[in-house]
Order: structure tokens, then sequence, then C-alpha cells
């Protein structure tokens, strides 16, 4: 899922983050207080957006010995050094990986921020070994189901069992 809020640390939006900002996208630890904070903006906004608050289900979170390597990543994107987005990747099956946590702050929205981040998770299941990305999302999240289709992401049957979400989709990796 990729939505966001304007919850969490970060600059107010005209502190500097005009489109020539410096953006980052690093590796991060998934249990670091920075991934912490990121994630809890991102279930900020999936409350905000989901009909009746979003509570999550058992399992819904990737454990963070799965967004290391070898088994998948963690990435930060940082805008003048502000921690303003993250997202995960981890392989799924032999060739397969999955998006995961995939959240940009409202601050950087509209500037292809997140169109760079998904390039930069794709890179990384590409040096995981998969030749395929899989994801799963909510219609409740239109912008983010508009950049996966803008990408060539496909729909695809239901492949896992995540109640909240209603859209499964996949991209071969060129």
């Amino acid at each position: 899922m990729s939505a966001g809020t304007g919850a969490g640390p970060g600059p107010e939006p005209d502190a500097g983050l005009g489109a020539g900002a410096d953006i980052a996208i690093v590796p991060e630890p998934p249990d670091s207080a920075t991934a912490a904070a990121l994630l809890a903006s991102y279930r900020g906004e999936l409350a905000e957006r989901f009909p009746g608050g979003f509570t999550p289900p058992p399992g819904w979170a990737a454990a963070a010995s799965q967004l290391v390597p070898p088994n998948g990543a963690f990435l930060v994107v940082r805008s003048a050094g502000e921690p303003l987005g993250c997202g995960g990747v981890r392989v799924l099956e032999s060739g397969v990986a999955e998006l995961k946590h995939m959240w940009v702050s409202p601050l950087l929205r509209g500037r292809g921020v997140g169109r760079r981040l998904l390039a930069a998770l794709e890179a990384e299941a590409r040096a995981l070994g998969c030749a395929t990305v899989r994801l799963d999302t909510s219609p409740f999240l239109p912008e983010a189901i508009a950049l996966y289709r803008s990408l060539g992401y496909t729909e695809i049957p239901r492949y896992n069992d995540n109640p909240l979400d209603a859209i499964w989709m996949e991209r071969r990796l060129g």
C-alpha cells in the first residue's frame, strides 16, 4: 500500500522543499527509530483514508528480518536530511519480490519522489535476484494505484490473505 499523512516529524511545506530540494533515497535499518516514525506516519494516513480507521491485522507489517539482505531492503527518502518517505521490498518466493509500506510525505508529493522511490525499490528487488515485483493495495489509495499503473503494474489474482486490500498487482522487471 502507498499513502501519506502530514503527521510525523518534518519541515513545514514551505521550508526549502522546492523542486530543487536535495532528495536522497538510502538504506535504513527497518527497526530504527527513523523507520518507526515514518511507518507511524504511514499508518496514520491509512487511518485517515480508510473508512472506519485502520487497525493492522496480525502479520500485516513485514518483520524487520524480511527487510534486510539477503531477504529484502528498507529505504528512506530524505529531503535536505529530513526523513520524509519510506518503502520496503522483500523476497516473497524465488524470483518474486513484494513491495511493503511504501509511503511519501505530502510535503514531497507531486515531485516524482514516489516514482524515484519505486524505481529504487525495484533496483533492490533486482539485486535480490527477483525478476517480478508484486504488491497489494487498497482502493482508498487512488494516487498509489495510478502510480503503479503508470509504471506498468497490472492487476493479478489475489496472492495473499491481506483482508485490508482489494487490489493485487505485479510487474515484470526489464
